[in-house]
């Protein structure tokens, strides 16, 4: 999916908001949810997970992440982050290196405080980073 408009990136912010409401979240009480829109356009959603042992948490994003890789699919363009609780809710830094590993170029959508799409992308986010790419750099 060589463009993506605006109307994707509302629907994305909303299927999110969806998600963040089924969330398992007791113990923060920070209801998140990510929806991401594959390159055959198939569109996979994933809320976070708390556990009382905090290190085991599933972020929205990397459900919703490994939900389209169970589902048989690698790539997605952009993926749509929302909150319950807050707006401009962008990705922890696990995520960010999660996102990453699918593409330097994917997009980032969040919500402004008017409920209005904001887009940027992964390598705005995580500059100079390390991903599948650095691995086949090989120095003598």
């Amino acid at each position: 999916m060589e463009h993506i408009n605006q109307v994707i990136f509302t629907q994305l912010l909303q299927t999110a908001k969806k998600a963040a409401k089924k969330a398992y979240a007791p113990y923060s009480k920070f209801n998140v949810g990510a929806a991401l829109i594959t390159d055959s356009g198939e569109i996979f959603s994933g809320c976070n997970v708390e556990n009382a042992s905090y290190g085991l948490t599933l972020c929205a994003e990397r459900n919703a992440i490994s939900t389209m890789i169970a589902a048989g699919h690698l790539k997605f363009s952009a993926i749509a982050i929302c909150s319950l609780n807050t707006t401009n809710c962008y990705p922890c830094g696990a995520c960010r290196q999660w996102i990453n590993e699918f593409g330097s170029d994917i997009k980032i959508i969040v919500e402004d405080e008017n409920s209005e799409a904001v887009v940027t992308s992964i390598k705005e986010l995580l500059p100079n980073s390390f991903g599948p790419e650095s691995l086949n750099n090989k120095t003598n």
